[in-house]
C-alpha cells in the first residue's frame, strides 16, 4: 500500500512541475503575443501569468509532500519538515501573490470586491468572446 501512495505523491509533484513550466511556456506565448501587436502591458501579463503559474505548482507541490509524509511511518522527524516545508512554500506563496497583485491578501478585499472580481472576469470573457 506504502508504494501506492507513494506513486500518488510522485504523480502529484510531476503535476505541479508540469503545471508550472506549461505555466511559464503560455506565460511567454501570451506575453509575445501582446508584444508582438504592440500593445503596452506585455510585461504586467508576463509577471501576473507567471505568477500565477509558480502559485498553482507550489500548491500541488505541499500537496503531494502532505500525501507523503501522511502515509510514512509517523514520526516527529517527518511531521518537523513537513512543517518546514510547507511555511517556506506558504511564506513563498504569499510573497509571489503579494508581488503579482500588489497588495496583502487580507487587504485585497478591501481595494476590490469579489463582486468586482467576478464582475471583471465575466467582462474579460465576454469581449474574447465578441473578437
Amino acid at each position: 500500500m506504502h508504494e501506492v501512495f507513494d506513486t500518488v505523491a510522485d504523480g502529484f509533484e510531476l503535476t505541479g512541475v508540469v503545471a508550472m513550466v506549461v505555466g511559464f511556456l503560455v506565460s511567454f506565448a501570451l506575453a509575445g503575443r501582446r508584444l508582438w501587436r504592440g500593445q503596452d502591458g506585455s510585461f504586467a501579463l508576463l509577471r501576473t501569468t507567471m505568477g500565477g503559474a509558480i502559485l498553482l505548482g507550489l500548491e500541488i507541490l505541499v500537496a503531494a509532500d502532505l500525501v507523503r509524509t501522511i502515509t510514512s511511518e509517523p514520526s516527529l522527524e517527518n511531521v518537523g519538515v513537513l512543517a518546514i516545508i510547507v511555511v517556506l512554500r506558504t511564506v513563498l506563496s504569499m510573497s509571489i501573490s503579494i508581488e503579482v497583485e500588489g497588495t496583502l491578501p487580507w487587504r485585497r478585499a478591501l481595494t476590490q470586491s469579489g463582486g468586482a472580481v467576478l464582475a471583471q472576469a465575466v467582462a474579460n470573457e465576454r469581449s474574447k468572446g465578441e473578437n
